[in-house]
């Protein structure tokens, strides 16, 4: 599927006008790679993060949820925040100050230290000691060191409608804003974790890439995706299928809304979109999530008039991560946040006849990235 004009706008560098004192743009991609000497399989993500562009440029500015300064002080920094999860699960992020941040104004060109993002490749690395990540609880950082090399071929993207067009992203009435670039990513090249060297080939990569902008984070805050689905009517993996879920519960114009998710799932070559602010299609998402025992469970039901879509997610927790962010008025309220890169499950998919449900089908599904947060 070709990317538009107007997808690449919604993936540019956001933070001009409004945006350069109370709110962040974050890119978010997430893998598979294989260790090279052991063919083992591990799940990586690397997300490029600023913050408050004009509070502080020239310096690197941690927010008053870690400063001893009781007057209110907002966050300002490029972060690079690159890990895994599975086995020794963890978060390294290194920060620079915005004065170092290169940014092209008309396609997606970051450039800060060692890292660069672009449409079509990765490249960077992150580090930091044991002793820095333990002394200084603003970093919000594990230890440990990763570095880059890739390249992206996004191939299904998700464009959530109208409330991401050109004039709500000059007003910003939402608090909180997404964009899946790359539902379904192809990634190709190589990562070292902490002296691993791990391969990353296209086909077996299971990739995904999107971005958020905004002035705060949602809450309750959910998330799952994934493009490794293997048809359990077939047997067949499904080459041509990727799902994603997001939301929580948006502010417009400063006012809460009730509970809401965006549903998008993509079944060789249909698609199927349960859209709250499409109102005209009268579709509805609920979901549960616990997390008792060993499991985090994530289900998911979406339904309009035509389609039923059901979804049950599981990853171990002790797979996962409570991943670290600093919201742009300084505070940090989401400090169980979890998130993680090895999901698996079920998605089923029916058509509504009549007063039945004719199933079109039932997948298992692997490689699922999975969040939720709620304080």
């Amino acid at each position: 599927m070709a990317i538009s004009r107007e997808n690449r706008r919604k993936n540019l560098y956001m933070l001009r006008g409004l945006g350069r004192k109370n709110s962040y743009d974050w890119w978010w991609h997430s893998f598979t790679g294989y260790n090279k000497i052991t063919g083992e399989p591990k799940s990586f993500f690397i997300e490029y993060f600023v913050i408050n562009p004009a509070v502080s440029p020239r310096t690197v500015q941690f927010g008053n949820a870690f400063s001893a300064v009781k007057k209110s002080q907002k966050p300002s920094y490029v972060m690079i925040k690159a890990g895994a999860w599975g086995n020794d699960a963890k978060q390294i992020h290194n920060f620079y100050p915005v004065k170092d941040l290169s940014c092209n104004k008309h396609r997606l060109d970051l450039r800060v230290g060692s890292c660069t993002l672009t449409e079509k490749n990765l490249t960077g690395s992150v580090s930091l000691n044991f002793s820095e990540a333990h002394n200084h609880p603003e970093y919000m950082s594990s230890s440990g060191s990763m570095s880059w090399n890739l390249q992206m071929d996004k191939q299904i993207p998700y464009n959530v409608g109208y409330g991401t067009s050109g004039l709500f992203r000059s007003l910003w009435p939402f608090e909180m804003y997404w964009h899946a670039q790359g539902v379904k990513t192809l990634y190709a090249g190589s990562v070292i974790l902490d002296g691993e060297e791990y391969t990353v080939t296209p086909q077996r990569s299971f990739g995904y890439a999107d971005k958020n902008w905004g002035r705060d984070f949602t809450n309750p805050w959910l998330w799952l995706s994934s493009c490794n689905l293997i048809s359990l009517i077939s047997g067949q993996r499904l080459k041509n299928s990727c799902f994603d879920i997001g939301g929580g519960r948006p502010k417009f114009l400063g006012r809460q809304m009730k509970k809401k998710l965006l549903f998008y799932f993509y079944h060789e070559g249909d698609e199927y979109e349960f859209n709250f602010s499409k109102f005209w299609k009268k579709s509805t998402v609920k979901y549960t999530f616990t997390q008792n025992g060993p499991l985090a469970h994530w289900a998911v039901t979406a339904e309009n008039k035509k389609y039923f879509i059901d979804v049950d997610v599981y990853c171990k927790k002790s797979d996962m991560l409570f991943i670290n962010y600093t919201a742009p008025n300084g505070l940090k309220l989401h400090n169980n946040l979890w998130n993680g890169g090895t999901g698996y499950g079920e998605i089923r998919l029916y058509k509504k006849v009549k007063k039945n449900l004719e199933t079109i089908e039932h997948a298992r599904i692997e490689n699922c990235g999975c969040e939720y947060g709620e304080y």
